[in-house]
């Protein structure tokens, strides 16, 4: 596996939890780190991405309630979810969009479960 996520987990809607996903120094330095998500009979859709100067962009659903940040010396990025709904409810995917030899990589997923 080459980007293994970890973190999800249920919980109750107003809750918090943190995603995790690390991978090897050759896949992230230099890369946009991104979770996407997908729920129950939808389409995956982007949550969040970081660039590898910290640069960062949301999901208008998520913007002022998720954070992503990636630590450079562990080769992990993170998503930390804060007031959590029900919405949230999907299995989260961790992705790296393109690298300098033209591969693209996908998390085994981690499934998130907000109850209300």
């Amino acid at each position: 596996v080459q980007l293994q996520a970890s973190g999800g987990g249920g919980v109750q809607a107003g809750g918090s939890l943190r995603l995790s996903c690390a991978t090897s120094g050759r896949i992230f330095s230099g890369n946009i780190m991104s979770w996407y998500r997908q729920a129950p009979g939808k389409q995956r859709e982007l949550v969040a991405a970081i660039t590898s100067g910290g640069s960062t962009t949301y999901a208008d659903a998520v913007k002022g309630r998720f954070s992503i940040s990636r630590d450079n010396a562990k080769n992990t990025v993170y998503l930390q979810m804060g007031t959590l709904k029900p919405e949230d409810t999907a299995v989260y995917y961790c992705y790296v969009p393109s690298t300098a030899w033209g591969r693209s990589y996908w998390g085994q997923g981690t499934l998130v479960t907000v109850s209300s």
